[in-house]
């Protein structure tokens, strides 16, 4: 079928919406006319060449809307379904078997090298392959996913609302929910105030913590952070030593602490500010750590992928908590005309807003 897409051409150039041809609905997939798709830093990584995919490509991985069209061999959706997609995985190998489908060890392929689980491609441009992005390119009035990838949502939410939730809400409030698993009345302190670390700052309250430290430069995202739950910030801008800046509001060391930057030196801050036994955990990506004479005591470093989350259940009860008020994801959110794609970028990236979501409202192919 014919369609519209957000299209990138060449690595680093603006947005082009041109007519793409998308394949159909393999035996496991699903066809998702996309209402709704989050703008994230990791589809910037891909514009700007970082992840090994060949352009031209259609990037988006945050999607939301209404299933269209379902695969002969799937049985958990069906037409009308309303629906958040998320990350891609095999479902075969021996992390996908045992649950844990953000351990999956074909996660950087089947997500990152432009292609479906299958190795082929499923978008068509002027008779050449493109690239996919995440096994789902929502920056499209139509994604075809497995249905591994999608997720059931609520009628009465918000598709702008529930886009983020398949990549970085899931992750920020995953790092400290499903990770770090704080206990009630400890310490938490989140590096970097975006979609992601603002959603760990709200899981931390949802835990219980009795300190959560923001680390920001935005001063406008710092005051939302304390609205959101943080008990303190901390201008990383304002303080020559951010580690003695951050032990000091503390009242000594924190117990837990969440880097969402993925800045060297504000990894080795957080970590050295951490308590004999406490943990730091790192939201993906590549950083370069220099520690120098460091003492890691009994101090735990972990990574986490996509908030070490399990979609297909933790998804629903973020959505949940939201639907109840103690998650109010919705304030993070700016909304964009799909036509403004590139001015959604742009504001994203200079921290004019902190979660941009693309509206697409795609009634028609094209």
């Amino acid at each position: 079928m014919k369609i519209r897409a957000a299209i990138t051409k060449e690595k680093e150039t603006p947005f082009e919406f041109t007519e793409v041809e998308l394949a159909e609905p393999k035996a496991d997939e699903i066809l998702v006319r996309i209402e709704a798709a989050g703008v994230c830093h990791t589809d910037e990584a891909g514009r700007s060449g970082v992840l090994p995919f060949s352009f031209p490509a259609v990037l988006g991985h945050e999607g939301a809307g209404i299933v269209e069209k379902v695969g002969a061999g799937v049985t958990g959706f069906q037409e009308g379904d309303a629906v958040c997609l998320t990350y891609a995985s095999c479902g075969t190998c021996k992390a996908c078997i045992a649950g844990r489908p953000y351990a999956c060890e074909r996660m950087n392929e089947i997500n990152f090298f432009g292609v479906y689980p299958d190795g082929a491609h499923r978008i068509m441009w002027q008779g050449e392959k493109v690239s996919s992005f995440f096994s789902q390119s929502s920056f499209a009035g139509y994604a075809l996913v497995s249905q591994r990838s999608a997720v059931h949502i609520p009628e009465d939410i918000d598709f702008a609302v529930a886009a983020p939730f398949g990549c970085g809400v899931q992750t920020g409030a995953g790092i400290v929910l499903n990770s770090l698993k704080p206990e009630f009345g400890s310490s938490l302190v989140v590096g970097g105030c975006g979609t992601v670390g603002m959603c760990a700052i709200m899981a931390g309250k949802l835990c219980g913590c009795a300190k959560i430290i923001a680390v920001g430069g935005n001063p406008a995202s710092l005051e939302l952070a304390k609205e959101l739950g943080a008990t303190h910030t901390i201008n990383r801008k304002e303080v020559e030593d951010l580690t003695e800046a951050i032990m000091q509001t503390a009242g000594g060391g924190v117990d837990y602490a969440v880097d969402t930057s993925g800045n060297g030196r504000m990894i080795a801050s957080l970590l050295n500010s951490l308590t004999f036994t406490g943990s730091i955990a790192i939201a993906g990506g590549g950083f370069q750590l220099t520690l120098g004479s460091f003492d890691l005591c009994a101090r735990t470093i972990k990574g986490v992928s996509e908030g070490d989350s399990n979609p297909q259940q933790f998804i629903p009860q973020l959505i949940e908590a939201y639907r109840q008020g103690r998650f109010p994801v919705d304030r993070l959110i700016k909304t964009y005309p799909f036509e403004e794609i590139n001015e959604a970028f742009a504001d994203s990236g200079s921290g004019k807003c902190i979660k941009a979501v693309l509206q697409l409202n795609a009634a028609a192919p094209c």
